[in-house]
């Protein structure tokens, strides 16, 4: 997306948490990459300075510029911050669960691993199974493991 966007376009973002799941740094690059291409980020809630700050000039251009720039770096921290609290409070009550024996998580899908053992089994890299497979390479690599655990593999 970012390298079709044109200069003065406007990019929106319909909540601030839809770029925040990123760690700071890479949100601010996700931001940067945009302002890069002559475009602006809009999310609605946030105060947009960007307009009379293109048309002050001197020392309040840079002052309003900056100003910008914090407001939304603060609200991308709170909303990471959120998120994360929203994640952990998440891990907590999954591990409450599993320790009650009320977790079990999802089953797996037999059919899937059956495919992913044959495929590898028959010489497939594991990038190639996974993409013959319609899976991540980090699940063939963990269904793979646990098929090379098993006594008589």
């Amino acid at each position: 997306m970012i390298e079709d966007l044109q200069p003065g376009e406007v990019v929106i973002a319909e909540k601030i948490d839809r770029i925040s799941r990123l760690p700071l740094v890479e949100a601010e690059r996700l931001v940067d990459a945009i302002k890069a291409e002559g475009a602006r980020l809009a999310v609605p809630g946030i105060v947009d300075l960007s307009e009379l700050a293109e048309a002050s000039s001197g020392v309040a251009k840079v002052v309003l510029q900056g100003v910008q720039d914090m407001l939304l770096r603060v609200a991308l921290q709170i909303a990471r911050d959120d998120f994360e609290d929203r994640r952990e409070r998440q891990r907590q009550g999954i591990d409450l669960a599993k320790s009650a024996g009320l977790y079990r998580g999802r089953k797996p899908n037999a059919k899937v691993h059956e495919q992913i053992i044959a495929l590898k089994g028959g010489g497939c890299s594991i990038a190639e199974t996974a993409r013959l497979a319609g899976v991540s390479v980090s699940q063939v690599k963990r269904v793979w493991a646990h098929h090379l655990a098993k006594p008589g593999a």
